[in-house]
């Protein structure tokens, strides 16, 4: 190689180390939940309530209060940091017990055994039975249904006009009542058992506050468009923090 050549290859070792030395790292902004579930935790906001915490993530309440060893009545605190996700050891971690053996298919040369079929796939589970007698919490006609993998189609959504009652879909405890979810605008959650809870979103004006008792029924909200672009009522039903159908409860109309 020429002496020019040299000197230039030279040159342009030292230009790329001088901007290596110069480059930046500018951390992310705007978020409190880790990228991925292991680890995840948000921070408490003013008007965050555990039940509401969960429901954002799609998690059981019952798990969170766990993981961050938090008893009932589950009194959380505005700037608190919560884990979103268990360890070893945590409530529904389920692990390979220590004495289990791994066991491993053995395979001879010898062998003129012919070869198995793979197991077939366990059929997916069925909805969980629910004994609670479930009512329709609006009137208006169907417009949106459930979609388990569409994070946007949760639940169901009911048409009407602004002002029309919307009402419990089964006796309960309200855990929730407020604006601070974002995309469910005036949102109420109804708890009707350790595992079941019901969502009302979209409402004009809520009717009842955190800890009032509801009967099947009762009015709770003025249904209205809030975190939506038309009036109407976004209805969701959870087993256990996850979402399900709400067709599956409902009677037949």
């Amino acid at each position: 190689m020429t002496t020019p050549f040299r000197t230039l290859a030279w040159l342009l070792s030292v230009a790329f180390l001088v901007s290596c030395t110069h480059a930046r790292v500018i951390p992310e902004r705007g978020t409190t939940r880790a990228a991925s579930r292991d680890g995840a935790t948000t921070i408490v906001r003013r008007g965050d309530t555990l039940y509401g915490i969960a429901f954002r993530n799609g998690l059981d309440y019952r798990d969170v209060a766990a993981w961050n060893g938090i008893g009932p009545p589950y009194t959380i605190y505005p700037g608190q940091r919560l884990r979103l996700s268990g360890g070893a050891g945590d409530r529904r971690v389920a692990t390979r017990p220590a004495s289990e053996p791994v066991r491993r298919p053995t395979t001879s040369s010898t062998s003129t055994r012919p070869p198995t079929r793979p197991p077939t796939q366990a059929p997916p589970p069925s909805a969980p039975a629910s004994k609670l007698g479930w009512t329709w919490p609006a009137e208006g006609a169907l417009i949106g249904t459930f979609s388990g993998g569409d994070p946007t189609r949760q639940g169901i959504d009911i048409a009407g006009k602004r002002g029309d009652p919307v009402r419990a879909a089964a006796d309960g405890v309200v855990v929730y009542s407020g604006s601070g979810l974002v995309g469910y605008g005036e949102l109420i959650i109804v708890k009707h058992d350790e595992s079941w809870l019901s969502a009302y979103g979209h409402n004009r004006a809520r009717l009842v506050a955190e800890g009032a008792k509801v009967r099947a029924g009762q009015q709770i909200a003025e249904m209205g468009r809030t975190g939506a672009d038309r009036d109407m009522l976004h209805f969701e039903v959870r087993f256990d923090g996850k979402p399900v159908d709400p067709l599956r409860y409902l009677p037949k109309r």
